[in-house]
């Protein structure tokens, strides 16, 4: 079935369900000779996982990583790379009453309509479970592309209303909201909260960042890069809004304002620009410049509150939604942006070499090494052999 696949050169696909037995991702793309950190992966799915503090579902899972294919003594080989998730704390009684009623804000109808068949457990492949298995493979990604000296973190920026003022990178993983203003992730904090206790929930944004992008990731006409990451970024349940750069505020402005000035740096031996309405990218093409993306995150639509429905077959009902939900869903929708983002530009990076063959320092230097080290195993191989011959040209 289509739709379960992304990207065109690192290919990501997902499967499982939110009250199944596990779920995952298979990723296809990936190069030989490949070393990374597992650590690091679950790292990033211990930050997306559930019950990590008050403002985030009760539902416990350990969300432990397990590879299953595409690795061999440490090293990809090449293969498609399998990760998955089991589940663990799943409670698809919970959802009982729900079986035959459409949940608000929910895919129940659409996919029934679509499908003719409906996972009514917590919403099965339309859950933000499902994520879980993105993360895993953006973490990947991740550290492919921080080897090029390319950084990616989110962090939320407004939550019920309330905006955050300033920017400390060093406080987003010290909040409960992963905000980068501490005293705004209080006030969040507290109007999430009241929110739970009322039965409710509340939306917000998230914003993630690039530094160090390398220049000319994108493709025109249709591939520009901001339009897959749209497109990457809107593929998550919650996510009802994407900008770049100025976005929207683009529409208040004055070309004289909004226009980016270019000047050449002498110290990067590269063109730079003086200001970053454009977000980082020009033409659909990154330009070296900060990428700078925000996300709407809807308000969870599973709420505790009495809400107007109908049954399958027609009927009007009235109902409450049992179960573990997050009242707001932006600190934990948090690493799986940034994820979504790590797919989108490390894609296109394979993209570009297809482009270009030449290769950057960095890229060169890891290669020197790898044939380095393919040419000290073969002389100790060799080593070996001869010494296990004679003088006579016989083995001994």
């Amino acid at each position: 079935m289509a739709g379960n696949r992304f990207g065109k050169h690192f290919r990501v696909t997902t499967f499982g369900e939110s009250h199944g037995p596990a779920l995952g991702v298979v990723i296809d793309g990936v190069r030989p000779g490949e070393t990374f950190d597992v650590s690091v992966i679950q790292r990033d799915l211990d930050r997306r996982r559930p019950g990590q503090s008050k403002v985030t579902t009760p539902r416990k899972e350990a969300d432990r990583v397990e590879i299953l294919s595409g690795v061999f003594e440490g090293k990809t080989t090449g293969t498609p790379l399998c990760m998955m998730i089991r589940n663990t704390d799943q409670r698809p009684a919970a959802y009982a009453n729900l079986k035959d009623v459409f949940r608000p804000g929910h895919a129940g109808y659409t996919y029934l309509a679509k499908f003719g068949v409906a996972d009514y457990r917590g919403g099965g492949r339309s859950s933000g479970r499902e994520t879980a298995g993105r993360v895993a493979a953006g973490a990947l990604a991740k550290q492919m592309l921080a080897r090029l000296g390319t950084e990616i973190f989110g962090y939320t920026t407004e939550v019920a209303g309330i905006r955050a003022k300033s920017f400390r990178k060093d406080a987003i993983e010290q909040n409960a909201l992963r905000c980068a203003d501490a005293a705004a992730a209080l006030r969040m904090e507290r109007a999430v909260l009241r929110a739970r206790k009322e039965g409710d929930s509340v939306g917000g944004v998230v914003e993630v960042t690039v530094r160090n992008a390398p220049v000319g990731l994108g493709d025109p006409v249709f591939d520009k890069l901001e339009a897959d990451l749209a497109k990457a970024l809107m593929s998550i349940g919650a996510v009802r809004g994407f900008e770049i750069g100025n976005g929207f505020a683009c529409a208040r402005l004055r070309g004289s304002q909004n226009n980016d000035p270019i000047y050449f740096d002498e110290k990067t031996g590269r063109f730079r620009t003086r200001t970053n309405n454009a977000g980082g990218i020009a033409g659909g093409i990154s330009n070296g410049e900060d990428i700078v993306v925000r996300i709407a995150v809807k308000p969870t639509s599973s709420i505790h509150k009495e809400q107007e429905s109908a049954t399958v077959d027609g009927r009007a009902t009235r109902l409450v939604v049992e179960g573990r939900h997050d009242p707001c869903i932006c600190p934990r929708i948090v690493p799986v942006a940034e994820a979504m983002v790590a797919l989108t530009l490390y894609d296109h990076l394979l993209r570009q070499r297809m482009v270009k063959r030449g290769k950057t320092k960095a890229e060169k230097n890891a290669s020197l090494a790898l044939v380095d080290a393919g040419i000290e195993i073969l002389r100790r191989e060799r080593k070996e052999l001869l010494g296990g011959v004679g003088k006579s040209g016989r083995r001994k």
